[in-house]
């Protein structure tokens, strides 16, 4: 499936330019072949954000500060995983206050209305280290179906004895689908905010034990 299929990244045009990806870090662990098993997001090391387009020209980027969510992972069975993830809209951020102010407004999230964005999986697949999780995401109070690709980028004991699982993961929406369409539209053509978001997920998750 199309989720599944890798592009290569383009070579640089300038070699004084640099492009950082996962690679130019230092290289994850696998501390376990298997990974299966129930697991908690860990909100402190977790991220999960969203960039838009902002008047054409630049993107802006946010997350939520306060999440959580449980997984239960199958490798056997990848059916039988799921996901369940809920974030808190009054936490949104984007590092600028007044802009912040706006998107927990009527014209965006309506936090006093709708206080939680959830994702509940209804399907999952994997290709050895990438997934694809499909779920019903609801934003004020509309749910849709999306598909998040993921990849699995390690595990690993941390000091106090916990196993950690790591994903990378993202997909594109259209923000009008869940009845955000506050816009503005630009003199020289365009808008202010674009109709496509990109959400990202940068997960640490914790296993749980009996």
């Amino acid at each position: 499936m199309a989720l599944f299929s890798r592009k290569s990244s383009p070579e640089p045009t300038d070699a004084s330019v640099a492009v950082l990806d996962r690679d130019d870090f230092d290289a994850s662990t696998h501390a376990v072949a298997d990974i299966s098993g129930d697991y908690v997001l860990d909100p402190t090391h977790s991220r999960i954000g969203f960039s838009a387009r902002h008047a054409m020209v630049t993107k802006v980027r946010g997350h939520f500060d306060e999440l959580e969510g449980t997984a239960h992972v199958d490798v056997a069975n990848p059916a039988d995983s799921r996901v369940a993830v809920t974030l808190k809209t009054a936490s949104i951020t984007t590092g600028q206050a007044q802009r912040d102010a706006h998107l927990k407004t009527g014209d965006f999230f309506d936090i006093e209305t709708y206080p939680e964005v959830t994702f509940v999986s209804t399907a999952v697949e994997t290709d050895g280290d990438e997934w694809a999780v499909t779920g019903d995401l609801t934003i004020n109070g509309v749910t849709r179906p999306v598909t998040v690709g993921f990849e699995q980028t390690g595990s690993a004991k941390d000091p106090y004895g916990n196993l950690r699982v790591g994903f990378e993961g993202g997909v594109t929406i259209d923000r009008t689908d869940w009845g955000l369409s506050f816009n503005a539209a630009l003199e020289t053509g365009g808008v202010l905010v674009s109709e496509k978001i990109k959400l990202e997920f940068d997960i640490s998750a914790i296993q749980q034990t009996a």
